[in-house]
């Protein structure tokens, strides 16, 4: 039976997370509603990294396998035709039996944005968290170097995470800033349920100057959620890219790396995706 891989954009404020839900407001009840008026058969669909409820995501990649033959435009296009605005399919391409949009990732991108302001933007708040307090970004950096590398993150895990270990290795952490807007890119092999959003926000309370920079390796070392601070708001997230090996041609990472600020908010597009195959 064919497999279907798929590289989907959509705005999280507008769905309950992406894994599906009794009411069906979420992104994968939403996708797979409209690939199955395509398919003509009903789909089930998996994806590269379940984002929760208000996530967003420029490359989330999920696959699929039908027994309908349909042209990559079709997967597109048609599938498009059938989906609210809030989400959109970018690209389609077959992909092997081997293929899996979590398993075979070798590595996944986000970006955090913050909006550092005295008053809250109700123009950035369904796409940025909100901080009110000036932030010491040098310091942010300083912090965040303690992160790198492959290390037990349960202090920066959910309580309902379900990962059967807290390990992880984080290849990138850096931190952008652009006038009141600062924004984390975060690269590693796999995220914990809530880890980038607990390390945005344990960043944050160095940045305000209510921790030292040595505080961040504390909480590491303490293996402990109850050592850290709050999670920080969904708003400020973006899954921006997955990895895959070369075999698999998954246009799903970005070809031109242009920084957080650049990859999120549009100030430079990144590379053009390729065209859809009739």
């Amino acid at each position: 039976m064919p497999r279907v891989a798929l590289v989907v954009e959509y705005d999280g404020s507008s769905f309950e997370g992406w894994q599906t839900q009794p009411g069906g407001r979420t992104v994968q009840d939403t996708l797979e509603a409209a690939i199955a008026v395509i398919a003509g058969e009903p789909v089930a669909t998996i994806c590269a990294g379940r984002t929760d409820a208000g996530v967003h995501a420029r490359r989330q990649v999920v696959h699929f396998e039908t027994a309908a033959a349909r042209p990559p435009s079709a997967w597109v296009r048609g599938v498009n035709a059938a989906l609210p605005p809030p989400i959109a399919v970018q690209h389609a391409v077959e992909v092997g039996d081997d293929f899996d949009a979590r398993r075979s990732a070798l590595r996944r991108a986000y970006v955090y944005a913050i909006t550092c302001r005295p008053q809250r933007s109700p123009l950035t708040r369904e796409r940025t968290a909100w901080v009110f307090r000036p932030l010491d970004v040098v310091a942010m950096r300083e912090a965040a170097a303690l992160l790198i590398g492959e290390h037990d993150f349960s202090s920066f895990r959910s309580s309902q995470c379900q990962a059967r270990s807290p390990v992880r290795r984080l290849e990138r952490l850096e931190i952008e800033s652009r006038g009141e807007l600062i924004a984390l890119r975060i690269v590693g092999n796999a995220f914990l349920h809530h880890m980038v959003r607990n390390i945005a926000s344990a960043l944050v309370e160095v940045g305000s100057t209510r921790r030292p920079v040595s505080w961040l390796g504390e909480v590491l070392a303490a293996r402990d959620r109850s050592v850290s601070s709050a999670t920080l708001a969904a708003a400020g997230l973006v899954l921006t890219g997955v990895e895959y090996p070369a075999h698999h041609p998954v246009p799903s990472w970005p070809a031109q790396d242009t920084g957080p600020i650049a990859e999120w908010l549009g100030v430079q597009m990144p590379a053009a995706l390729p065209p859809v195959a009739e």
